[in-house]
């Protein structure tokens, strides 16, 4: 990892924060995580169905079924999240543009990647976000316990993924060789080019979707920062 973290580790960032002002251990990191409010949201939602679904009861082997089932899936929703999403660029229709707020927001995450203000998921994004997870899982669950199952493990992966990403984008270097890939494939996503290594918890829907080729085969974008085709 020696090569990768002296091409991208302390890369310049646009105006805003730059990577000395970063948490540098984990000890630094998980106080200014849990500052904002994306994470204290998750934390609270997790513990909440956590604390329900133990409540309903009813626990059998088919728990497994959901738990499974969202594990196959979040890589492809990750990916398609991220491709169509966070990545759409700007329609104009005559006089008019159409363009969404967090698109916008992941924009200026791009120009500005050391500023971990910013990177988090967008606090209005969980009022609608949250009832569709909650009506999708009642929708293809059979049961009430079922359906709070995957309700559970879909909010835990989202606190994960908030803490992958924010960690991702400190100066604290993960030690173990899974967190190790991801850091690496974030990172070149973010400084050597934007239309490649979009997953950022699981890699397996850039290696599906052929986002995932060798880093020396790929040159380096001008747009990484900009998005837009604009060089930063």
């Amino acid at each position: 990892m020696s090569s990768l973290t002296a091409t991208v580790r302390d890369q310049p960032a646009m105006p805003g924060l730059a990577a000395s002002d970063s948490p540098r251990t984990m000890g630094q990191a998980l106080p200014v995580f849990l500052r904002h409010g994306s994470p204290r949201i998750l934390l609270v939602l997790c513990a909440a169905s956590l604390i329900w679904r133990a409540k309903l009861g009813g626990f059998s082997w088919w728990d497994i079924l959901p738990v499974v089932g969202i594990l196959a899936i979040w890589p492809i929703q990750e990916w398609m999240i991220h491709v169509f999403i966070l990545h759409f660029k700007p329609i104009r229709l005559g006089r008019r543009t159409i363009d969404f707020r967090v698109p916008k927001k992941h924009r200026e995450h791009h120009s500005d990647p050391w500023n971990y203000d910013i990177l988090f998921i967008p606090m209005q994004s969980f009022l609608y976000s949250v009832p569709l997870v909650a009506a999708v899982w009642y929708a293809v669950m059979p049961t009430t316990e079922l359906a709070w199952t995957g309700i559970t493990a879909h909010l835990l992966l989202s606190l994960h993924y908030e803490w992958i990403h924010y960690m991702v984008h400190t100066r604290y270097t993960p030690t173990t060789r899974y967190y190790q890939r991801l850091w690496k494939n974030h990172r070149l996503h973010h400084f050597k080019n934007e239309k490649f290594w979009y997953g950022v918890t699981r890699l397996e829907g850039d290696w599906l979707l052929r986002t995932q080729p060798a880093a020396k085969e790929v040159p380096l974008s001008p747009t990484a920062k900009s998005l837009l085709g604009q060089a930063a």
